[in-house]
């Protein structure tokens, strides 16, 4: 005789674990994969910046963070464009927005972006970040449904850009969760310091803390939703003579060994999301 679970039944299965989350939400999640499958797949992205999906995951990376077509999205100090390539014209697609938010002197990168190909990025949004003056233009309060930054909280603690090299990744994090919706993500990738290492090697070495990390999106209010491995390196001991840019592709030492950091390959990364509460208090 066939045996129909009840209802009462089913709820004890999935609350042990039993059943899991990504089963249950399988069609949706399927799709999301393929959407961002599509996106990194794109005839449009340069074979240089293909050569690294090694290294960065972007797939895997984007899923996790669950970034959708169609949401607003900012990408913090988004550099030469490497995850622009992707980013802009996937959320555009869906009738989303993607804004680049650097200091004016690092956006240089996608203004060019911008110039030489407007059907494909001409519709990308520009704002400063972090915004220190009244007069900077910055990503609207509450507006964003998914922030991103890609290894450059390091910078921000490292004084980065400012003449006295004073540590502004406070504000920088506050900056974030004033940008976010309600229940909005934040994504960070960096590279990863050993929690043995001691707090001064964040100030030259490139590499981060993930104590340090979850303690700024702590305090500027964010709940730490998940960590995932899929950007980790186990061949890098984050000691190199040079920080992290002894590794590739910086190269800093040049010729050095470089066949020795070539082999251990990128940085080993911490990947963090985090969620701004529904309810802020």
């Amino acid at each position: 005789m066939r045996i129909t679970p009840r209802p009462v039944a089913l709820a004890i299965v999935i609350a042990t674990g039993l059943v899991s989350a990504a089963a249950i939400g399988a069609p949706q999640m399927g799709s999301a994969v393929r959407d961002v499958k599509a996106a990194v797949a794109a005839p449009t992205r340069s074979p240089a910046n293909i050569a690294r999906d090694r290294y960065r995951h972007p797939v895997e990376t984007l899923n996790f963070f669950g970034v959708k077509p169609g949401d607003t999205v900012v990408e913090l100090w988004p550099g030469g464009g490497w995850y622009t390539e992707i980013l802009a014209p996937y959320v555009a697609r869906g009738g989303g927005t993607y804004y680049a938010a650097a200091l004016d002197r690092l956006s240089g990168g996608t203004k060019k972006m911008i110039a030489e190909k407007p059907a494909l990025y001409g519709k990308i949004r520009l704002a400063a970040f972090p915004a220190f003056a009244p007069t900077d233009t910055r990503v609207p309060d509450g507006s964003a449904d998914v922030v991103l930054t890609f290894r450059n909280v390091h910078n921000w603690r490292m004084g980065y850009q400012r003449a006295d090299k004073q540590d502004y990744a406070p504000e920088a994090f506050r900056q974030i969760f004033a940008m976010l919706k309600p229940g909005g993500v934040l994504g960070v990738v960096d590279h990863r310091l050993p929690e043995s290492a001691s707090d001064e090697r964040e100030r030259s070495s490139g590499y981060m803390k993930v104590s340090t990390i979850r303690k700024l999106a702590a305090d500027a209010g964010f709940e730490f939703v998940a960590a995932s491995q899929v950007n980790a390196n186990p061949r890098d001991r984050a000691d190199w003579p040079d920080g992290v840019w002894t590794l590739p592709p910086s190269y800093r030492l040049k010729d050095v060994d470089r066949a020795k950091y070539e082999a251990i390959g990128e940085s080993d990364r911490m990947t963090l999301k985090f969620r701004k509460p529904k309810r802020v208090r």
